[in-house]
């Protein structure tokens, strides 16, 4: 059985009694297992105290200052789980456990699970702006740059996806001054379904941000259809969804799909044991397969093969979608409106 003094790493032992002291008033827990397939670098623990379930996060102390003041925000607005204990200094949380049921077999119909999704990314949008700031193209080009310098895939289909890029980094309204609450990483990781209602976890990359980045990644994951994404932006801009709105969606979802294609390479590069070469065939990489492997579990993005493959069919969809007529359209839409 795995304790306290076993997982806990020594450097921050006494600061995580201290935390259980002021929380529970025990040092005593029934159980501690370490949680495992996020991709965050924190060390996130499920701990029994009292017969209940919680969520102990070590985080670094350096880099929380603003994440804490999201998650606090979103937990007020229960969106978040319950914060019981927060201490910005040593980077220590302790949160709500939330018993989870698989979301896409929990709702009645995709339709469903889709409405509920947007309606969740609108209660964040909505709370205070988030005092972190940070800047979406700076990422963007951080990522890209940083994935051409290492040359661990090269071809066509990046030469191609890199130069339809340049396109929209020329014509997207990077600098919008329409900010919202972001939580900027809505992967299915990160949201659980308690029978009842959507919780948001992981924080960690969530600032000030354009409103399409949580719309775009959720669509991303669960909006395969023409028909899904429509209702995904009925729902969010009602009566007010416009061609302009359609357009800087569309464009977003190529954004995020670059991005995630990027951090998932970072992620396969980092974790290829052999330090080799890459498998550089991108025709077999599609969303379609992944997602299958995904579900049935012949896939894990904690691992070399899930995340090199997973990149690989992000950008294959990317580019898809970039050599479309409908991206000239939304691009001519963004041109229009600058002009």
């Amino acid at each position: 059985m795995q304790t306290l003094h076993s997982l806990i790493p020594g450097s921050r032992s006494a600061a995580v009694k201290d935390a259980l002291v002021q929380t529970f008033n025990t040092i005593v827990l029934q159980e501690i297992i370490l949680l495992t397939g996020g991709l965050s670098a924190a060390c996130v623990y499920k701990i029994v105290v009292n017969d209940q379930s919680y969520i102990l996060k070590l985080a670094d102390p350096a880099e929380v200052i603003h994440d804490h003041s999201c998650m606090e925000a979103a937990a007020s607005a229960g969106i978040a789980p319950p914060v019981y204990y927060l201490n910005k200094a040593t980077g220590i949380t302790i949160t709500g456990y939330i018993q989870q049921f698989p979301l896409q077999t929990a709702f009645k119909s995709p339709d469903i699970l889709l409405i509920e999704l947007t309606k969740t990314i609108r209660g964040i949008h909505e709370l205070p702006l988030f005092s972190k700031e940070n800047s979406l193209l700076d990422t963007v080009e951080g990522l890209t740059t940083e994935f051409k310098t290492s040359q661990m895939l090269t071809g066509t289909a990046f030469d191609n996806c890199f130069a339809y890029y340049e396109v929209i980094k020329t014509h997207y309204p990077w600098y919008d001054s329409d900010r919202v609450s972001s939580h900027n990483d809505l992967n299915p990781n990160n949201m659980i379904f308690d029978g009842e209602k959507i919780w948001i976890i992981d924080w960690d990359a969530a600032f000030g941000n354009d409103r399409y980045v949580d719309l775009a990644i959720i669509a991303n994951f669960f909006a395969a259809a023409d028909q899904e994404e429509h209702l995904m932006l009925e729902t969010y801009f009602g009566d007010n969804l416009n061609e302009y709105h359609k357009a800087r969606f569309f464009i977003m979802r190529q954004i995020c799909r670059i991005v995630y294609a990027m951090l998932m390479f970072r992620l396969a590069n980092s974790s290829k044991e052999d330090g080799g070469s890459h498998d550089p065939d991108m025709q077999e990489a599609t969303m379609a397969a992944v997602r299958k492997q995904l579900m049935n579990g012949q896939l894990n993005l904690a691992e070399y093969r899930g995340q090199l493959l997973f990149g690989k069919a992000m950008l294959n969809e990317a580019l898809n979608n970039m050599q479309s007529a409908r991206f000239d359209n939304c691009i001519k839409q963004l041109i229009n409106i600058i002009n």
